[in-house]
């Protein structure tokens, strides 16, 4: 059983909370522990015909699927963009700030290694990592990588994630029958998912 009912939660917080959500995950230094995979698969489920059963909604999704994902998308890349600003301005003062709830500097570490890694494609790859994905932007805006090249890469990875997963739980929501049933499985699943990178990394660090 997941520990909050994401269901109840995007039924409470609607467009603009799921929006706000996302955006915060994206590029605020706040938004690091957000779930915000299993929240766009939720959201996309909702979106479709099958999730009346849950909501009580009849043959109508919660949310508009047209409304939905571009929605989702433009939160992304605003949240992106925002991280990056921050850290293009203010980004080199984190090092010299103290461990907080919000702030740790083992997660700005640990996206500064992922974008040496990976390079530009860090901005598409972290969509998908938590904790990366939110201080990814504000690192890339810390080096030398221009603002033309990092919004091309943006747009990608908002495409990727925010439009991919949602429409991944809408469509799921009408292909497989009572879905409805095996959500909390599925939501689990892609939180594993999520987290897999991370425990690897700490199982690697353990390791050496």
């Amino acid at each position: 059983m997941l520990p909050f009912d994401l269901v109840s939660v995007l039924q409470a917080v609607g467009y603009v909370g799921l929006a706000a959500i996302i955006f915060a995950e994206s590029g605020l230094l706040i938004g690091f522990f957000l779930p915000g995979d299993s929240l766009l698969f939720t959201a996309g489920f909702l979106a479709s015909p099958a999730s009346g059963r849950v909501t009580g909604a009849g043959d109508q999704g919660f949310f508009n699927i047209w409304i939905l994902v571009p929605l989702c998308f433009v939160a992304a890349v605003m949240g992106d963009a925002v991280g990056y600003t921050f850290g293009h301005r203010v980004g080199r003062r984190l090092y010299e700030r103290k461990d907080s709830r919000f702030f740790k500097h083992e997660h700005l570490l640990r996206a500064e290694e992922f974008f040496e890694r990976h390079g530009g494609k860090a901005i598409v790859l972290a969509r998908f990592v938590p904790v990366v994905r939110t201080f990814t932007p504000i690192v890339a805006g810390m080096g030398s990588m221009r603002y033309p090249q990092f919004a091309l890469y943006n747009f990608a990875g908002a495409f990727l994630w925010a439009i991919g997963v949602t429409l991944a739980g809408y469509f799921l929501g009408n292909l497989i029958p009572d879905i409805d049933k095996y959500l909390l499985p599925i939501i689990g699943a892609i939180i594993l998912v999520s987290i897999a990178p991370t425990l690897f990394e700490l199982w690697r660090n353990r390791r050496h």
